[in-house]
């Protein structure tokens, strides 16, 4: 089997791996609609008071916290990606076995993280999204290029977040546990996301830096393209730079473990 056909073997069984939980799937897609009802009435409250806040209307405003919400579980914002197996088995040892392996570390787990995010992305993102379209005022473009340039937007911001949740996994070979970096992660990605307020709300020099850190990737840069706040290709050129960045970090970080074959438990 060619390296290609491998990976893409991966992702297809981490689909279908996600696609048996079905109960867990509808309690997610329950959870996100319930999350979602409560951030639109907060929203529309504050865009009352302060219409056009962060250059959105309320319209605009109200997809932006449906969007948050189908991304929740796709990019794994709040954790429920593979770098929670992948952390247990470096703590198990077991990560020796992925190792002698014919196929890259880095590449087989993203491979299976990318399966997932497809999965939780149809299974669990779009059914509040279409809930919410139908059930509040949104702004959704109508011609298919705008779409188009969301949809490879969100291709990237997958890329970017398992590139920040590999590095995450792979302190776990240096630390007896992870718990700890692992909730330092999930607070940076819900608050430097923008899963809170849209980062262009953030006033002055905080504004700023959040925009340029890698997280800004995962929600803000997809929902600017949809919206038409955003160019896509200067977007795109962020989100890759980003992802070459961390994925090039990743396979650092994954040579000097490897070589320092402390595998805790093994």
């Amino acid at each position: 089997m060619g390296a290609g056909r491998l990976y893409a073997a991966v992702a297809a069984g981490g689909f279908r791996r996600y696609a048996t939980y079905r109960a867990a799937t509808a309690a997610g897609v329950f959870t996100n609609t319930v999350f979602g009802l409560i951030l639109v009435y907060t929203y529309r409250a504050l865009w009352d008071e302060k219409p056009h806040l962060g250059g959105y209307d309320q319209a605009q405003a109200v997809t932006y916290v449906w969007l948050g919400q189908a991304f929740l579980s796709t990019l794994a914002i709040g954790g429920g990606g593979v770098e929670d197996e992948l952390m247990e088995r470096i703590r198990t040892g077991d990560v020796a076995i992925d190792l002698y392996r014919p196929a890259d570390l880095q590449l087989w787990w993203l491979a299976a993280d990318l399966g997932r995010a497809f999965f939780q992305l149809l299974g669990r993102g779009l059914v509040p999204f279409v809930f919410g379209a139908l059930c509040f005022p949104v702004y959704l473009p109508s011609d298919a290029g705008t779409w188009a340039a969301f949809l490879v937007a969100v291709g990237l911001a997958m890329l970017v977040g398992f590139g920040i949740r590999y590095l995450v996994a792979l302190s776990a070979f240096w630390l007896l546990d992870g718990t700890g970096v692992v909730q330092m992660a999930w607070l940076l990605g819900f608050f430097c996301s923008g899963m809170l307020l849209p980062l262009n709300v953030f006033p002055g020099a905080l504004g700023e830096v959040v925009r340029v850190l890698p997280w800004s990737s995962l929600l803000q840069a997809p929902a600017d393209v949809l919206m038409g706040h955003a160019d896509p290709l200067p977007t795109y050129l962020f989100q890759a730079a980003w992802a070459v960045a961390l994925l090039g970090a990743g396979r650092l970080v994954q040579s000097a473990a490897t070589r320092r074959v402390v595998v805790q438990g093994g």
